[in-house]
C-alpha cells in the first residue's frame, strides 16, 4: 500500500473509532432516562467530552510509531489529503471526519503549514449536497388520516423511551389546548397540517425533548415538547414550547450539550437551522454534543467575518479583569480572553489552575447559567485589525502568549465566549423595575449553579453578563470550585468589646471557608442593590442554606433546573388537570 494511502487509512480508522465510541456513550442516555439515573447521565456527558482528544492522541501515536511524520513532506501530505477525500465522498459524517483530520495534522506540524492545501480550512462538504437529504432525519405525520389526537398519540408512541406514560390522554389533551392557544397553525383544519418530527430524542439533564415543526399554509411553526420522568409518576409531557426565543434559550450556549443520536450530523443540524435561523452552524453543532465541529465552524465564521468587515479589535468594555485580558471585535458578537502573564496579589494561583477551572466548567452541567467557552491554540489574526492601543496593552499584559509575525498577531492560547453586557453596566443603565428583575435573576443564577455543585467563587456583578434574551449568565471562571469543596460558616458572635471593635476578623479563617452573610456586602457597594438581594434572596445570606444544598448533593439528589419558564409548564398552566382523581 502506498505510504500516503496508509497514512489516510490510519487517520480514518481513528475517526471511525472516535465516532463509534461517541455514539455508544450517547446511546446510554435513553437507558439513564428510563432508570431516572440522573447522576449517571451527568457522568456520561462529562466523560464524552474527553473522547475526541483521546482518539486524536491515539491516532497521532499510531502515526508516529509507523511513519516518519516528525518533519513535513508537503508533497506526501497533499497525496494523503487526496486519498482522504476519496473516503469523504458520501460519508455520513464527512464534516466531522474533516475536522478530525485537521486536529491530527495540526498537532503534528507547525502553524505555518495550516493552509487549505494541507488541511480543510474550507470544508469540501457542499451545503447544497449534504451526505444525506435533510428529510432523512425526520418523519412526517398527517393528522388528516386519523385526526389530531391520534396523530399525536402515534408521534409520542413512536419513541422508545423505556418507560410508560402516566396519563397519555391527559398529555395529548393539554398539547392540543396549548397548541391552539399559542399558534395560528392550530386554527387550520387538520387536512392542511403536517407534523415533521426529528427521529432522534434530545436528552439533557432530567428531560427528553421531542423536536419538530408544524407545516401549514401559514408556513412552519417549530416546537419542542419536554418529557419528564419521575419514578413515582412515570413519563409525562411537561410543556409545549412554541416561542422561538424560548427554543433558542433551550439550545443556548449556557447549557450543557444534548445527548442525541446523530448518524448524519449535517442533516440534523440543517433541520435545526431551519427551525432556529438565528443560530449559527457552530452553535448548533456544539448544542448536539459535537463541540469540536462547533469550533471548526466557528473559526470559519470568524475568517468569513474578518473578510467582510473593517472594524478593529478593541479592549472589551467594563472593568479590566485581574486574570484575563479580554478584547472584542465590535461587529462580531464574541469576546476573546487570554490569561494574563501576572495576576493581582488577591489571586493566589497560577495559569494552570485557571485552565483547570475553565475545563471544569466545560465538562460540567452549566444549567443555563454558565457560558460555554471555545478553547484554541495558535490563533493567527491580522495585525491590521488591532487598534494601536489594544496591541500595546496586549504586549504588556500577555507577552508570553503573544507572537507578532510580520502582519499576523498569533495568540498561543485563547478562550472565546459569547459577548454579553456586563451585569454591573446593565444595572447602571436600568430603571427601578429592570434593576429588580436583574437582581432577581442574578440570585436565581447563583441558586441554579449551587444546585449543580458549582461555587462561582468571585460573585462580583462584573463577572456576570446579561444575554440578548435578558438572562443573567456567569462567565468568569478563574475562582470556580465544586460546592462540596467549600466550608460554609456563620460568623461567630463576638465575645467581648475588643472583638467588636477589631478591624480584623476575631475568628480563625481557613482555606475554603465562606461566610454567606457577607455576600451582599461583597458583591456590590451600592446600598440599593444590596437591599434588593437581601429582599429577593435572603437564603443566599444564610450559611444553613448552602450547607443544606451540599447535603442534598452528597445524598445524590439532582435538582430540577428547567430550560423554560415555570409558568410554561402544564402543571402551572392547567393545575386542575394534575389533581388526584377522586
Amino acid at each position: 500500500m502506498p505510504q500516503a494511502q496508509h497514512i489516510a487509512d490510519i487517520i480514518m480508522r481513528g475517526f471511525r473509532r472516535h465516532f463509534r465510541l461517541f455514539q455508544q456513550i450517547t446511546a446510554n442516555a435513553q437507558q439513564r432516562f428510563a432508570a431516572a439515573d440522573w447522576s449517571g447521565f451527568l457522568t456520561d456527558n462529562a466523560e464524552r467530552i474527553s473522547y475526541y482528544d483521546a482518539r486524536v492522541s491515539e491516532t497521532i501515536a499510531a502515526l508516529q510509531q509507523e511513519l516518519p511524520v516528525h518533519c513535513l513532506d508537503e508533497a506526501l501530505w497533499q497525496q494523503v489529503k487526496q486519498h482522504y477525500l476519496v473516503y469523504l465522498q458520501f460519508h455520513p459524517q464527512a464534516e466531522l471526519a474533516e475536522t478530525f483530520y485537521n486536529s491530527v495534522f495540526c498537532q503534528l506540524f507547525d502553524r505555518q503549514y495550516f493552509h487549505n492545501q494541507n488541511i480543510f480550512v474550507e470544508s469540501t462538504l457542499s451545503k447544497q449536497q449534504l451526505p444525506a437529504p435533510v428529510a432523512s432525519v425526520y418523519d412526517s405525520y398527517f393528522p388528516a388520516q386519523d385526526g389530531l389526537r391520534q396523530c399525536l398519540r402515534r408521534i409520542l408512541g413512536g419513541f422508545s423511551l423505556g418507560v410508560p406514560f402516566e396519563d397519555l390522554d391527559r398529555d395529548i389533551r393539554l398539547i392540543v389546548k396549548t397548541f391552539v392557544a399559542q399558534s395560528s397553525h392550530g386554527r387550520h383544519p387538520v387536512h392542511q397540517i403536517r407534523f415533521d418530527i426529528l427521529k432522534s430524542v434530545f436528552y439533557r439533564n432530567k428531560a427528553a425533548y421531542v423536536v419538530g415543526r408544524v407545516v401549514s399554509p401559514d408556513g412552519q411553526q417549530p416546537f419542542i415538547m419536554p418529557l419528564l420522568h419521575q419514578r413515582s409518576r412515570g413519563l409525562y409531557v411537561d410543556s409545549l414550547i412554541t416561542d422561538t426565543q424560548q427554543m433558542t434559550i433551550i439550545f443556548g450556549f449556557s447549557r450543557a450539550y444534548f445527548m442525541v443520536d446523530v448518524p448524519v450530523p449535517s442533516a440534523l443540524v440543517h433541520f435545526l437551522k431551519e427551525l432556529l435561523p438565528h443560530k449559527t452552524l457552530a452553535e448548533l453543532y456544539a448544542s448536539v454534543g459535537l463541540h469540536k465541529q462547533g469550533k471548526t465552524e466557528f473559526y470559519r465564521e470568524l475568517l468569513q467575518h474578518l473578510a467582510q468587515s473593517r472594524d478593529a479589535f478593541v479592549a472589551a468594555p467594563g472593568i479590566r479583569g485581574m486574570v484575563m485580558m479580554v478584547f472584542t471585535l465590535p461587529s462580531f458578537p464574541y469576546v476573546f480572553k487570554v490569561i494574563r502573564d501576572r495576576f493581582a496579589d488577591t489571586k493566589p494561583f497560577g495559569r494552570d489552575t485557571v485552565k483547570r477551572r475553565y475545563h471544569l466548567v466545560k465538562t460540567h452541567d452549566r444549567v443555563g447559567r454558565m457560558a460555554d467557552t471555545l478553547e484554541y491554540s495558535d490563533v493567527a489574526l491580522p495585525k491590521s485589525r488591532f487598534s494601536a492601543e489594544l496591541l500595546a496593552e496586549l504586549q504588556q499584559s500577555i507577552a508570553s502568549s503573544l507572537v507578532v509575525e510580520d502582519e499576523l498577531v498569533v495568540i498561543k492560547h485563547l478562550y472565546i465566549e459569547r459577548r454579553m453586557l456586563p451585569l454591573n453596566l446593565a444595572l447602571e443603565q436600568a430603571g427601578p423595575a429592570e434593576k429588580r428583575r436583574l437582581m432577581q435573576d442574578y440570585g436565581q443564577a447563583l441558586k441554579d449553579m449551587i444546585a449543580a455543585n458549582i461555587f462561582p467563587g468571585d460573585m462580583l456583578l462584573k463577572n456576570f453578563g446579561v444575554t440578548r434574551h435578558g438572562r443573567v449568565v456567569f462567565y468568569d471562571y478563574d475562582e470556580v470550585q465544586y460546592l462540596l469543596d467549600m466550608t460554609f460558616r456563620a460568623i461567630p458572635q463576638p465575645e467581648n468589646w475588643d472583638d467588636m471593635l477589631s478591624a480584623e476578623p476575631w475568628y480563625p479563617i481557613h482555606p475554603g471557608d465562606v461566610f454567606p452573610e457577607q455576600i451582599a456586602t461583597f458583591v456590590t457597594a451600592q446600598p440599593e442593590l444590596r437591599e434588593l438581594l437581601q429582599e429577593l434572596h435572603p437564603e443566599l445570606l444564610d450559611a444553613g442554606y448552602w450547607q443544606q444544598k451540599q447535603q442534598r448533593i452528597r445524598n445524590g439528589i439532582v435538582e430540577d433546573v428547567f430550560a423554560y419558564p415555570q409558568q410554561q409548564r402544564f402543571i402551572s398552566l392547567y393545575p386542575q388537570e394534575f389533581r388526584p382523581k377522586s
